[in-house]
Order: C-alpha cells, then structure tokens, then sequence
C-alpha cells in the first residue's frame, strides 16, 4: 500500500506545455488512493482542459476567486482549501509561478491557496534550461528551500524549444516515487517493528462450544493501522474477529486460543521494539475438552477451569530494551489495580479502560482511557473515536523513541 493512500492532495497546475502530464499525474494519485483537489491557473487551460483533470480526480477543478452560475456568484474559499489538504504540490511550477510563490505576488487562486495552505508544500520545476539556471529562478529556489518547500528536481531531456538539457518537469511516476520515498523518511515510526495484539480468545468446550467475550478487536486494529501510518513494521496478533488489516504493511497472525495467542507473542517478541497487548485474553480455559459434541444432560453440568498463561507478564519477564504496553479493563477500584499491573507484569505504560465510563468498553466506536506509566503518572483523557485513541497511544511511544 502506498504512502499516499488516505492522503488528501491538492494539486497546483501552472501554464506551462507540461501541464499535459498532469492528467497521468492525477490518474496515478488516485490509484495509490489519494483524494485530488485540482487548482489550475488561467493559463494552464490552455494545456490541459479543467474537464479531464475533474474527470480523473472525482472533484470539480478549480481555477477563478469565484464562479459566475446565471445569476449566483459561488466563492471559491481558499483557506478552506489550504487547510483541508495534507500535501501540496505545484506541477508544472513554471517560472513565473515559481517567481509568485517565493514573493507572495498573490494574483491567482493557486497562489493563493499556496499562501494558505498548512501542510508540507513540493513543487517540480518546468521550464527552458536557461531559463531553469537564471539567477532569478535560482532566487526563488533559494526563498522556497528557506520557506520549507521540497523541490521534485526537473530532469533532463528534449525540451520544448527543441533544445535538450535540464528543466524538463519530472516524469508523474517519478513525482510520486519521490513523494512516495520523502514521506516514508519522515515517517515518525519508521525502521520499528511493533507487535500488537487485538480481539478475544476462544477456549474449547467441545468441537462446537467454547468460553469467550465481547472484544471486536476494533482497539487493536485501529492501533495496528496507525502503526502502519506512522512507518512501523506491524505484527498483528489476533483473535477471531471480522475486522480486517487497513494496511499492506500490517502482517496478521490469526489465532484462535490464549495459548495460540502465547505462543505467537513469543515467537515475535524478541525481535521487536514495542509490544502492545490490546487483547481481551481469557484468563481461564477448561482443564478437559471434550473430543465430541456434549450432549444436553438432564441434571446440572459443571466444568472444571484451569488458568492460562499471562502473556503479558511473560513478555514483561523476558523484556530487555521494548517498550511494553499492557491495556486493563476495570470495573472497581480501577487505579489502584492497574498499577498493581504496572509492577507484577513489568509494564512501561498500561490504558486503562474503565466499564463504569459511558462510550468505552467492547463493541463501541468510542473509547475513554486513562494513561498510567512505570512511574505512576495518571493522565487522564477525554471520551474519543478509537482510532484516535489509537492515535494518542502511538504518540507515547514516539515520545518515548525521541527522548535523548
């Protein structure tokens, strides 16, 4: 899965004969699944016609501060624009886009969309190679560097003019190559392997029955996606659940039992850098399970439990530098127990779950949890969607990678 998936991407298309290869551009956008939102400028359209780029993007194309409609004029908001998307990028930037873009000469909607835009801003240059080598388009490759904008470099080939040299925009597959590859670099996670574990477990009564609980496995997948986003390399161990991984670089090892799940965590264990157990594990299974179907007796019927194995206290044993994180589902004196989590299991973080909070618990879109670390500092935090649960979990192990 690419890099781009998810992302919201506006692009900025400049009137310059390359403005042609935007409609590749777009189309491979899209096939990485990215959301296009097209600004052109007046004179692009004399290059590309705004019909093929909003039949490739699914979006209208933008180009006026306004459109005039009989009698109604609609204005074209471009703070709202600015700020909805995750990346910019300007392709074809020419050098009179470029020359605007470094001076704030604001006289164009991508101009000003560019001006307002909070997200990281890439351009690729095209135009003539001495054009592409003046002092002034060279000026305006120094503001644009200082501003923080990444320039995809023009490559080298037959030019318009007929002359052949650098200041050819780069090919649409190398601009998303080089999106592609920047983005991955500076992904927080990347270059960490996490093991996360996500769901229920199931223990045999008989071939047809078994001891369970209500997990989904929402919590652990929505981790295990985030992770994914953020760079990391993710094994997700999971028990049965209808969810499915988001995410190319999330590898699912399906289990069905505690003792499945065990010996899946170890197997993994050793060779990551973090290890979060969002798993609902079944602290008990029956000592004997039956080889066929019980059959309904007449009087009462009672089954004999034995305990499973803790795997997260066997993972805290045996941890010598992953940071472990451990969730606790409570119902009663729920600070107190989670602490006492922290030391018996060795945990560096535990999330509390509470069942006495409304919207947190199995089976719901939301979640409210509590932080607790090693060194008993309790951080409360507000009822969320758990995907951005997820999120505020991840930011504690980039926290915890970052410190010196």
């Amino acid at each position: 899965m690419s890099v781009l998936n998810g992302k919201k991407i506006l692009l900025g298309v400049s009137g310059g004969i390359a403005a042609y290869k935007t409609a590749s551009l777009v189309r491979l956008f899209i096939k990485a699944g990215a959301h296009v939102q097209v600004i052109m400028t007046p004179a692009s359209k004399d290059f590309v016609t705004p019909l093929t780029l909003s039949t490739l993007s699914k979006n209208p194309v933008h180009s006026n501060f306004f459109s005039q409609d009989d009698e109604d004029a609609v204005w074209t908001n471009h703070v709202e624009l600015g700020l909805w998307a995750d990346l910019m990028i300007v392709a074809p930037a020419t050098a009179n886009t470029l020359s605007k873009m470094a001076t704030g000469n604001c006289d164009n909607l991508l101009i000003a969309c560019y001006l307002s835009a909070k997200c990281p801003v890439y351009y690729a240059p095209a135009m003539d190679l001495d054009m592409y080598k003046h002092p002034s388009t060279l000026s305006s490759f120094a503001a644009l560097k200082q501003f923080g904008n990444v320039m995809i470099p023009a490559e080298s080939g037959e030019l318009a003019s007929g002359l052949s040299g650098e200041g050819r925009m780069a090919e649409p597959e190398n601009i998303v190559a080089f999106l592609e590859a920047d983005l991955e670099s500076k992904l927080p996670l990347k270059g960490k392997k996490i093991l996360i574990t996500a769901g229920p477990t199931y223990e045999a009564i008989d071939p047809v029955r078994f001891i369970g609980n209500h997990s989904s496995g929402k919590m652990g997948f929505d981790i295990a996606h985030q992770a994914a986003s953020l760079g990391a390399q993710v094994i997700l161990v999971s028990g049965p659940t209808h969810y499915k991984a988001k995410n190319s670089f999330v590898k699912v090892v399906d289990v069905i039992s505690a003792q499945d799940m065990y010996d899946a965590c170890h197997l993994y264990f050793n060779d990551v850098d973090v290890a979060i157990a969002a798993a609902a594990v079944a602290d008990y299974r029956p000592k004997v399970v039956a080889l066929q179907k019980i059959k309904k007796a007449s009087g009462d019927f009672s089954i004999e439990l034995e305990k499973t194995k803790d795997i997260l206290a066997s993972l805290g044993a045996i941890k010598k530098n992953q940071f472990l994180i451990g969730f606790a589902l409570e119902t009663e004196n729920e600070i107190e127990n989670a602490k006492l989590k922290i030391q018996k299991k060795n945990l560096d973080l535990i999330v509390l779950n509470s069942l006495q909070d409304e919207g947190a618990g199995f089976k719901k879109e939301t979640n409210k949890v509590t932080f607790i670390d090693h060194n008993f500092k309790v951080e409360p935090m507000e009822l969320k969607s758990k995907e951005s649960v997820a999120v505020d979990i991840l930011n504690k192990v980039i926290l915890h990678f970052s410190k010196p």
